[in-house]
């Protein structure tokens, strides 16, 4: 296939791509700048997964296109990697490793997907990743800058956007371990979580088998990961009727707007605009759980919840909901006075956001709005006893659940806390911030950035054991992707 000077700095030979010892071609003399592995979830963005495949294929050698339909992203690497050492006395085959990136298109649940593949890959340099949205929400996306609605998928755009991932600069992303633990109930052993309730991309967010460190005895223990955030209560809920209606009629849901237009219905639907009418006061979070916080000596604190508070979220990255920014930028007396800093994604903390109602949530589409900011931490504990509800709803990256919740003297705890990074590519303008970017100093100076409208309540904020990552974040193949967001 005849290619032009541009896609030349892609392309990858077949080669270094097949499990067959092939014989090294003769014109692999140029070395390209930005060799991709190209990963679609043909399922995504109704018909635009499936076009954009054909597209890169006929931009790029086919074989380093996946169709995430048809092979998962573990094997897939693996098996190129395996290759990559085979060739490692190849000085192309070398450069090629050097230089390795990955494009992913499709939701954050498929995007998260491949973030943790190759971070259970454990490499001395892992390949940067770029993410085209192809979703409803586009967080990831939108927070290194690559755009929140859906791409175009003919030659034009692709070639744009692959000029867009030449040039990007690269950016580590904190990367978050979940361990959900309940005690075994007194009369029978089934579930606590139905099967079919957990969502996909929690990465085999699944029960740790007997051998796990983390496995305890006369308890069901559940581990996963998360990139971008964790939320619990109103959102959620708000979520999980979303998720819920799709999977009932997914020819209603093929278009990005018709999609968010449904998620605000549903908002105003399930009456969370008149939270305080339609909602007790016992599915508030104070109410359903006890809040503990890890500092960055390791030593745990309460955490005070206001009454009020009917949603926390857990935020990694300056993105929620498709591009708000609930944390915002403290001003210079809540940094000094509290120690709170920007979001900054590569810091090992989690920030952690409260919100009252739908209207509060609203706040977030006014200039420099934000929810109210609880505390960051390095580690957060939510333990639930029986209370008067028997279930809440939770939400990571996207994907939500049913949570049953106690009902006798058992415990249901949660904890989140940071494992480990990943390399991201982003474009020079995105939001997310580096700790280690020069360009971006840790306090902000310019005033006008700067949040006034403060309506925070109590704080604290980091580093701990780290788990391995093994399997946390593979999704088991027999899985149907398009269900993944």
């Amino acid at each position: 296939m005849d290619i032009s000077d541009f896609l030349k700095e892609f392309y990858i030979p077949t080669y270094i791509l097949s499990e067959e010892d092939e014989k090294k071609p003769n014109n692999t003399t140029h070395s390209p700048a930005s060799p991709v592995l190209v990963f679609i979830n043909s399922k995504s963005g109704g018909q635009l997964g499936g076009e954009l495949i054909l597209t890169y294929r006929s931009l790029l050698n086919h074989k380093q296109v996946f169709d995430l339909g048809l092979e998962t992203p573990d094997k897939v690497l693996r098996r190129i990697y395996l290759n990559l050492e085979r060739l490692k006395d190849d000085d192309f085959a070398r450069h090629i490793r050097e230089k390795l990136k990955i494009i992913v298109a499709g939701g954050d649940g498929t995007a998260g997907w491949l973030l943790g593949v190759v971070c259970d890959l454990k490499l001395s340099h892992s390949p940067p990743i770029a993410t085209v949205p192809l979703g409803t929400g586009n967080n990831l996306p939108f927070a290194f800058g690559w755009g929140k609605k859906n791409p175009g998928t003919d030659r034009n755009s692709v070639e744009s956007f692959l000029d867009q991932v030449l040039k990007a600069k690269e950016m580590k992303i904190d990367n978050w371990h979940i361990l959900m633990r309940m005690k075994t109930p007194k009369q029978g052993s089934c579930d606590p979580v139905a099967p079919l309730e957990l969502p996909h991309s929690l990465h085999a967010f699944h029960r740790v088998s007997p051998t796990d460190e983390l496995n305890k005895e006369g308890c069901h223990t559940f581990r996963g990961g998360f990139w971008n955030y964790f939320s619990l209560g109103m959102d959620a809920q708000v979520s999980y009727a979303f998720h819920s209606e799709r999977k009932l009629h997914p020819e209603k849901f093929k278009n990005q707007l018709v999609n968010q237009g449904t998620y605000v219905k549903l908002g105003c639907t399930q009456g969370w605009f008149c939270a305080s009418l339609f909602h007790p006061a016992s599915r508030n979070i104070a109410q359903l759980a006890k809040v503990k916080i890890a500092t960055r000596n390791g030593q745990w604190h309460d955490l005070h919840i206001p009454h009020s508070i009917r949603s926390i979220v857990c935020l990694n990255l300056p993105s929620f909901s498709g591009g708000l920014n609930p944390w915002g930028t403290p001003n210079p007396s809540k940094q000094r006075d509290r120690g709170l800093t920007p979001p900054f994604v590569d810091d090992g903390l989690i920030e952690v956001v409260g919100f009252r109602n739908a209207w509060h949530g609203l706040v977030l589409l006014a200039p420099k709005g934000h929810g109210t900011r609880l505390a960051q931490a390095n580690r957060i504990c939510f333990e639930f006893h029986k209370g008067a509800t028997d279930h809440t709803f939770m939400r990571m990256d996207g994907e939500p659940w049913k949570q049953p919740l106690p009902l006798d003297d058992e415990t249901v705890m949660v904890e989140i806390s940071h494992l480990g990074q990943v390399n991201m590519l982003a474009t020079h303008d995105c939001r997310s911030r580096s700790i280690f970017d020069p360009s971006t100093p840790r306090h902000q100076d310019a005033a006008e950035e700067y949040d006034d409208n403060e309506d925070d309540s109590v704080a604290e904020a980091e580093e701990f054991r780290k788990f391995g990552a093994a399997d946390t974040f593979k999704i088991p193949d027999e899985v149907d992707i398009s269900q993944l967001s």
